[in-house]
């Protein structure tokens, strides 16, 4: 693992606390629908002044619907430590953070 991803996981830990002897860290997310979707974390990152969380979608068992579809959240803590995420609304701002996280993958 390279400094990098370590530091993200070290993030990750810190913020999303972790089984010891499991290796994905996950998050449940309550959709606007009133549904919920279970997400393996697979990055936290920033571009300039704002952080960015990518989420791969897995089913009851914790197996990914698709490697291809993750999803990608502006990414924030409150004051009290407390994640929060937000929809990225711009078109420009998506297709950055996705040109970035796949770089990420590529090294």
């Amino acid at each position: 693992m390279n400094e990098k991803n370590e530091k993200n996981r070290k993030i990750n830990e810190d913020i999303f606390p972790v089984d010891e002897n499991d290796t994905d860290v996950m998050v449940t997310l309550d959709l606007d629908d009133g549904t919920s979707l279970d997400c393996e974390i697979l990055t936290i990152f920033d571009i300039e002044e704002q952080s960015y969380i990518v989420l791969l979608p897995v089913d009851e068992n914790g197996t990914p619907y698709d490697y291809e579809n993750v999803v990608i959240y502006r990414y924030f803590e409150r004051e009290d430590g407390e994640p929060y995420l937000d929809n990225i609304e711009d078109d420009d701002e998506y297709k950055r953070v996705a040109k970035k996280f796949q770089e990420l993958q590529d090294s």
